[in-house]
């Protein structure tokens, strides 16, 4: 009796099968996880307070899996103030307080806390990504809630005029006149008009609100709209000068109010709403058109 022929390509085969068996957990499909966990959150880079080269250092603290840098102030109050804008956390805390006590009461409002400093992260992101204004004849700027149109003419002097009339703010352009020094110029009418028109409607408000003040003076900050000390010192931040005329008027009231109550009690919301009584609508307005406004200056 003869054994059956066994050709070369079945022996092959015949290999491959004996081998793999003798292998199966090489070969098995892992078990997959009944639930697989979310990925990870992206990290979120807050913004901190700009410092002076003599200020004292930021503090830190941990948020949950964000850390979070602040500035501390220590002041007379009785109670733990919170302010975030688009340069950050400051915490203003009463001078009795212990550094551990002050860290346990910004935990107490870790949700706050992050939830403002990421609405901040947005907002700035999406003002990134409008497209700036440009610099040409024709151009369109933001004024009193409304657009004025730039007109460039060639001129022995750089200097600008504005016709409300036509709505058109000319500027003198001489020869070798860069970008930069084109927005300067634009620039500084703007703050020049925010400095008058402010001082007409502190005017207009302070009266009404029974107080006075020391000084106006204009501020650059992010989207900080006003300040206001206990001296009597208003700032009032000259971008608003691009916003409606109730908008302005809504900040105005606001700080003067703080003559009356230097806190955000609800007897200095009272006050507010003696001289503007929709100060909830307008606090909202300021907010969306903030977040619609183009980069202007670069």
């Amino acid at each position: 009796m003869t054994s059956p022929k066994i050709n070369g390509h079945q022996l092959e085969l015949f290999a491959q099968d004996f081998f793999a068996a003798l292998e199966p957990a090489a070969r098995a499909i892992p078990p997959q996880p009944l639930f697989k966990a979310p990925p990870a959150p992206p990290r979120v880079v807050f913004p901190t307070p700009p410092r002076a080269p003599d200020a004292p250092p930021l503090r830190r603290i941990e948020l949950g899996a964000h850390p979070v840098e602040f500035e501390l102030r220590r002041s007379s109050r009785r109670s733990i103030g919170f302010m975030i804008d688009d340069d950050g956390l400051r915490v203003t805390a009463p001078r009795r307080l212990t550094l551990a006590e002050v860290d346990n009461a910004i935990r107490a409002k870790q949700r706050w806390i992050l939830t403002k400093l990421h609405e901040r992260v947005e907002r700035r992101s999406a003002r990134q990504k409008k497209p700036p204004v440009q610099w040409t004849d024709g151009a369109e700027l933001p004024y009193l809630g409304g657009q004025i149109v730039l007109r460039l003419r060639e001129a022995a002097r750089s200097r600008c005029d504005f016709d409300p009339v036509l709505g058109e703010l000319t500027v003198g352009v001489v020869p070798g006149l860069a970008e930069w020094q084109l927005q300067e110029r634009v620039r500084l009418w703007f703050q020049a008009e925010a400095k008058r028109l402010f001082a007409e409607r502190m005017q207009h408000y302070a009266p009404r609100l029974g107080v006075s003040y020391q000084s106006l003076s204009l501020s650059s900050a992010g989207t900080r709209w006003g300040s206001c000390t206990v001296e009597g010192n208003i700032r009032l931040n000259w971008r608003l000068i691009h916003y409606a005329l109730p908008l302005i008027d809504y900040v105005v009231a606001h700080e003067l109010a703080h003559l009356r109550e230097m806190n955000h009690s609800a007897r200095f919301w009272a006050a507010v709403g003696e001289v503007y009584p929709d100060y909830d609508g307008a606090k909202a307005a300021l907010r969306k058109r903030s977040q619609e406004m183009p980069v202007i200056f670069s």
